[in-house]
């Protein structure tokens, strides 16, 4: 067993966030595959489509729509329901892993989720109906509620799972269940992960699911708290005696070393910390799209990220994460398009951003778009 640390390793947000960028591909080095992309950010959350392709492009050096869906056709990324109950691509190496820790938090059996939605003798029997009707097999969600209604013969059943939430289907996807199948003329399709992807394995136990999935989260969004990566997954629903013991784990084996930043403790992979303290200034500026994850790894209340009067133009009503202007590591600032017209509106607070930068991000998103942009940039 490695010895005890006897003081943890003292890092800066600076090179913290100049190493995110660059482990986030957004230094835009190298070419990057779909799935690579998707792995080394723990998924890509897809409950809007173009943000997952937005997301991809960012990180390519010169950006190129369509890039998700042969990824999904060939069957190397799954589209499930996976962080925070939001529909996400996996890659589907990984999806069990991720699925399993989501799984172990069992909030589909608190008193309040029961008395909203269904009983757990309901959902145990919409579970097995719909393993019998997803069998080799793809259904719209109209046509996989009649076949559950039908099998079950509870017609109560019906309004939740005609839902376009998804919430009675979501723990059947954290199970390992149930996953989307391909778009059928725009409309949403089901279908059961081991009879649509090959080798698709049984769930990993939590604790060994947790062996791969907090690493791969410190990875690309570390260093950060137990609580910071329980945000991350399930909204913090994991009970904490669980967490703790994850974390203790990878602790003792040596993976994982207690760091602080900015004099903040945390936990980083054992194999970063040296690559963190060496990170170069990342001086570029980044226009990344909604909901990219370089803000929904840490969460909008990292004011490491966001400056703390700041949270509400990035995190906004109905779960709408803003479009960022990112330098230096740090969201300074916000964007939007409409129609031909790019309007970048800066944070007063965060000091000057090049223009000159900008403009080539604002000349990227236009060839993205295939629009000739123009750009108005301003301060607020």
């Amino acid at each position: 067993m490695p010895q005890e640390q006897s003081r943890d390793i003292q890092l800066t947000s600076d090179n913290v966030l100049a190493w995110r960028m660059r482990r986030q591909y957004l230094d835009r080095a190298a070419e990057v595959d779909t799935a690579l992309v998707v792995r080394r950010l723990c998924g890509l959350q897809a409950q809007v489509p173009s943000a997952a392709e937005r997301a991809v492009a960012a990180r390519q050096p010169v950006p190129r729509p369509g890039a998700v869906a042969p990824a999904l056709a060939d069957r190397r990324l799954v589209k499930t329901w996976a962080m925070r109950g939001t529909l996400h691509l996996l890659t589907v190496a990984d999806a069990p892993a991720y699925l399993s820790l989501l799984a172990a938090a069992r909030s589909w059996e608190k008193g309040s989720w029961q008395r909203t939605f269904v009983t757990t003798a309901q959902l145990d029997a919409i579970a097995e109906a719909a393993a019998k009707a997803l069998d080799g097999r793809v259904l719209t969600r109209e046509q996989l509620t009649a076949e559950i209604v039908d099998r079950t013969g509870d017609r109560t059943l019906g309004a939740h799972l005609g839902s376009g939430w998804g919430t009675v289907l979501k723990p059947l996807a954290w199970q390992g269940l149930l996953v989307n199948g391909p778009s059928e003329g725009g409309r949403v399709t089901f279908t059961r992960p081991d009879t649509w992807l090959d080798g698709w394995p049984a769930l990993p136990a939590p604790e060994v699911a947790a062996q791969t999935v907090i690493p791969s989260y410190l990875g690309a969004y570390g260093p950060a708290t137990p609580e910071v990566f329980d945000q991350w997954l399930l909204r913090g629903a994991t009970k904490k005696a669980t967490l703790k013991g994850w974390f203790a784990g990878l602790v003792a084996d040596g993976t994982l070393v207690r760091v602080e930043v900015d004099g903040q403790p945390a936990y980083a992979r054992a194999t970063d910390v040296d690559a963190i303290v060496d990170a170069e200034p990342f001086d570029g500026v980044r226009l990344l799209p909604a909901f990219d994850h370089y803000v929904l790894g840490p969460g909008t209340s990292d004011t490491r990220v966001i400056p703390a009067g700041r949270r509400g133009a990035v995190s906004r009503a109905a779960g709408w994460i803003s479009p960022v202007v990112v330098h230096r590591g740090r969201v300074v600032g916000t964007w939007d398009i409409e129609g031909d017209a790019l309007d970048v509106m800066l944070f007063t607070e965060s000091g000057p951003v090049p223009t000159d930068r900008i403009e080539v991000e604002g000349a990227r998103l236009g060839a993205y778009a295939g629009i000739d942009l123009r750009l108005t940039i301003r301060t607020d």
